[in-house]
């Protein structure tokens, strides 16, 4: 494991942790609005991390 990875690794496991502490949080303020808004939500917090992550890992394999 290259210090790239390691770094890599220990900012994903954290940024992801705050990720999903503060879509939990923001989601009790989505819940009860109507369904539509909810499932939006919903459908754009679960993709969202993903833009992130992926440049995260090009980082770490030293790719742009």
């Amino acid at each position: 494991m290259t210090a790239r990875t390691g770094i890599a690794l220990l900012i994903g496991l954290i940024g992801f942790a705050l990720y999903l502490a503060g879509v939990v949080a923001f989601a009790d303020r989505v819940r009860g609005l109507h369904w539509a808004l909810e499932a939006l939500y919903f459908a754009v917090a679960g993709v969202l991390w993903v833009l992130p992550a992926r440049a995260l890992i090009f980082w770490a394999a030293g790719r742009r």
